[in-house]
């Protein structure tokens, strides 16, 4: 026996034995569902069911099978054993028409919108399709289009092109096409990585809305407190089998990462800032027109600091400008004391200041190559001799090395990085930087799109780094990480520095209240 979240006593077995309990007001039930790929089991024996109505909020790391799961209902894949019932309708598996016209829509990152049609086309267009028609009817489209926009509450420019759509926005076509389909069952696939926390307010009121209105909702997302927040009940997978299914009342942020991960996750203490700690970096007076403006602050030697702000507020530009990726109008900035002019990405790496970017798959790493060679390209001119024959083994020893410091978790560093899960992507990331010893490393947006357990790791690299001497940036949206790792905390909005605050002395609330103010 051990502790329940909530102070009771149970089994892990027993937060998953009523599976099916809502039978009778089921929409959905996934039944004993196996599903492997070249011998790696994705899924075994899963059991679950979703009502009409209800709001399903599905965990799990990388490689639980979440993914699996989405794709099986959305007829991409089969399973190997099992059953997908809906309305009280057996299927083996669905094929993606299937499972369009039994009201199963999936909404995936990158939402799936045609970016040169307008925001109407967009929503239409499937229905459209779905009734055989061989003309467009534009008064007909706009009048759906604004039908399933009232329906959620929203207003929209019908007109307007949805590449030139915020994400948010986005999310609320593609929301609205659903809805267009006779969606009964909606699948959110990380549906607030990239939004704001004022954003994320404005889809959890969505959501509710959807609930009320007897539409399901499966929502899958590695910000775990949002999903407890919304959802009436909680399924987690861990390693392809189905470890807990109960009502989100039983659950809090620390019992869920316990599910997910099989371990209990310590808090990472930050590591402590000496206060006679000379400034490793000074930035004075940088600014952009339109985006930056007289920019000024120090960081520390061993400092973590944290930069934050919403959607606008020019905190990756700043991020951008100080590793020389765009150009500034004026400022100056020191490294150890000596200055350093702005504007070149290559000064910006001999001064020793490195940058993990945001998006890590089309920015931060070669993905068709291997682990080994993603780790190595910073530094693969220090391991060339004479006539620049490289010491491979001297490249095989730094690749072991780092993999084994970060805890990267592979065991063919020939594999191409892309067969990573997404913490250990970030994680080659940062091996590459660090590597290069920097003295100033720039996280923009550490943990997006990792899991509980990884995030974890990744903060307490960040500590052992700070201790070590680092001085580290990070840049996130993410409130509870900026206030778990960081000493001190510079709020940005519209392009310059709103204030600062001790990272010690703020609560969640209150910094998500003066992000938003």
């Amino acid at each position: 026996m051990r502790s329940g979240p909530r102070g009771g006593h149970f089994r892990e077995q027993d937060v998953a034995s009523h599976p099916l309990a809502e039978t009778g007001n089921s929409f959905i039930r996934i039944e004993h569902v196996s599903k492997s790929f070249v011998g790696v089991n994705a899924l075994t024996d899963v059991s679950f069911a979703i009502a009409r109505g209800q709001a399903v909020n599905l965990v799990g790391e990388n490689g639980s099978g979440k993914s699996t799961l989405i794709k099986i209902l959305a007829g991409a894949e089969t399973p190997d054993e099992g059953a997908i019932t809906v309305d009280a309708e057996v299927h083996a598996s669905l094929d993606p028409r299937q499972s369009v016209a039994r009201g199963i829509q999936v909404i995936f990152q990158d939402f799936s919108l045609f970016p040169n049609l307008s925001v109407a086309e967009n929503i239409a267009f499937s229905l459209e399709l779905a009734e055989g028609r061989t003309l467009v009817r534009r008064r007909h489209m706009r009048a759906t289009a604004e039908r399933v926009l009232e329906r959620i509450g929203v207003t929209i420019d019908l007109d307007i092109r949805v590449e030139k759509l915020s994400v948010a926005d986005k999310q609320l076509v593609a929301i609205a096409r659903a809805l267009a389909s006779e969606a009964r069952l909606i699948i959110m696939d990380e549906p607030t990585t990239a939004l704001t926390e004022r954003e994320v307010r404005s889809l959890i009121a969505i959501i509710r809305r959807l609930k009320a209105d007897g539409i399901a909702v499966l929502f899958v997302s590695h910000k775990l407190t949002e999903g407890l927040e919304v959802c009436e009940k909680v399924v987690v997978l861990r390693n392809g089998h189905l470890v807990a299914d109960a009502p989100a009342s039983e659950f809090d942020a620390g019992s869920l990462a316990y599910h997910m991960t099989g371990r209990r996750l310590a808090e990472t203490a930050k590591p402590p800032l000496a206060k006679s700690s000379p400034a490793i970096m000074s930035v004075r007076g940088l600014s952009r027109a339109g985006v930056l403006r007289e920019i000024c602050f120090d960081l520390a030697h061993g400092e973590v600091l944290g930069i934050a702000g919403l959607l606008g507020s020019g905190r990756t530009e700043l991020a951008k400008a100080l590793f020389g990726l765009i150009e500034v109008d004026a400022g100056k900035l020191l490294v150890d004391g000596k200055r350093v002019p702005f504007g070149s990405v290559h000064t910006m790496i001999e001064a020793g200041i490195g940058y993990v970017p945001e998006d890590r798959l089309t920015e931060g790493l070669f993905l068709p190559q291997s682990i080994s060679r993603n780790v190595t390209i910073g530094t693969i001119d220090s391991h060339a001799g004479r006539g620049g024959v490289l010491d491979r083994s001297g490249l095989r020893a730094q690749v072991s090395n780092w993999l084994a410091r970060l805890n990267i978790a592979t065991s063919d560093s020939e594999a191409a990085v892309q067969s990573l899960s997404g913490g250990n992507q970030q994680r080659v990331v940062l091996a590459r930087w660090l590597a290069k010893r920097p003295k100033v490393l720039i996280l923009n947006g550490p943990t997006v799109g990792v899991d509980v357990g990884s995030k974890t790791d990744i903060h307490a690299i960040i500590a052992e780094l700070a201790a070590s001497g680092l001085g580290i940036i990070v840049i996130s949206d993410d409130i509870p990480e900026v206030l778990a790792s960081c000493n001190r905390i510079l709020v940005m909005k519209a392009g310059q520095i709103a204030e600062e605050i001790p990272g010690a002395s703020i609560k969640e609330t209150e910094l998500a209240r003066r992000l938003m103010s």
